[in-house]
């Protein structure tokens, strides 16, 4: 059964600007990897407000996190976000 709800959790930015899908979420609503969501992040420290991106999950768990996305919830510039918590929104698309 896909997605048919929306999920909220909070996950951590990791290399390559991935965030990890936790493994209750992926079991309790059977996540496939073909499945496109709807995903809205929001860095806590940041306040730019959410950002709405469509993606499909790798086979890891993970969900890409935009360049153009990040660039612009970044305060400056240079600000790296890799660490980062962020707030994660998964909606049905």
């Amino acid at each position: 059964m896909p997605l048919t709800q929306n999920v909220t959790f909070q996950g951590v930015l990791e290399k390559g600007n991935r965030v990890q899908i936790p493994k209750l979420i992926l079991w309790q609503f059977k996540i496939e990897t073909d499945q496109v969501l709807k995903v809205g992040v929001n860095a806590r420290e940041s306040y730019r407000g959410w950002q709405f991106f469509y993606a499909k999950m790798d086979k890891q768990g993970r969900i890409l996190v935009p360049k153009l996305t990040l660039s612009v919830m970044a305060r400056e510039e240079n600000q790296i976000f890799v660490g980062q918590v962020l707030e994660v929104i998964l909606q049905p698309a």
